[in-house]
């Protein structure tokens, strides 16, 4: 499991639209004029769809697995990546790169999975730090290869658009374990695949 609750949430649309009104309320809006009245809904169903991780456990992403005696690195880079700031409810938004060793069995998992464990991860209110050892741990859990690293790179809008406002700064973070915790080759392998897509 991701760590949370063994019964996942379920969304409430009817409550989200309430409080969307409520905040056009709070701004001094007029949430019943004309270019406003589907608002709510709109939003609410927004907010569904970005928040779509907390509705299910991301480890089942990773279900199918396929023995195909590979033991060398396995990497997806410049995987796109939107989530939401949990501390602004903004958007933040990059790329992810995933690679793993597998274990001594070869066991494998399919590409499109690392990207979909990605999004499981990142539909949700995050910070970047949590999201990017969340999907490096879900990996460890799951295939049990012999190291993970994940490596994130994303512009936070809540730093571009407000506050200090220095769009265009991104953040990067790293999570490593296993393997390339304890190999500085592992790791500068990884890194220079990274690197060499620039």
């Amino acid at each position: 499991m991701d760590g949370a609750r063994s019964v996942r949430p379920v969304f409430d649309q009817a409550r989200a639209e309430r409080a969307v009104r409520e905040l056009l309320l709070a701004c001094g809006e007029d949430p019943d004029r004309e270019g406003l009245a589907e608002t709510p809904a709109r939003v609410a169903r927004a907010y569904r769809e970005m928040f779509a991780g907390l509705y299910m456990d991301p480890d089942t992403v990773l279900a199918k697995t396929f023995d195909e005696s590979h033991e060398e690195l396995v990497m997806v880079t410049d995987i796109p990546m939107y989530s939401c700031c949990e501390h602004h409810l903004l958007p933040f938004h990059g790329v992810a790169h995933v690679g793993y060793i597998p274990n001594e069995h070869g066991k494998v998992t399919g590409l499109s999975k690392l990207a979909r464990l990605v999004d499981a991860y990142a539909k949700r209110p995050q910070v970047q730090e949590r999201l990017t050892s969340q999907i490096a741990d879900s990996l460890m859990r799951t295939l049990q290869p012999r190291g993970v690293i994940v490596v994130m790179e994303a512009e936070h809008l809540c730093m571009s658009m407000r506050g200090i406002r220095k769009p265009g700064a991104r953040t990067t973070t790293s999570a490593v374990r296993g393997q390339f915790k304890t190999s500085a080759s592992s790791r500068a392998e990884a890194l220079d695949l990274i690197k060499a897509r620039r």
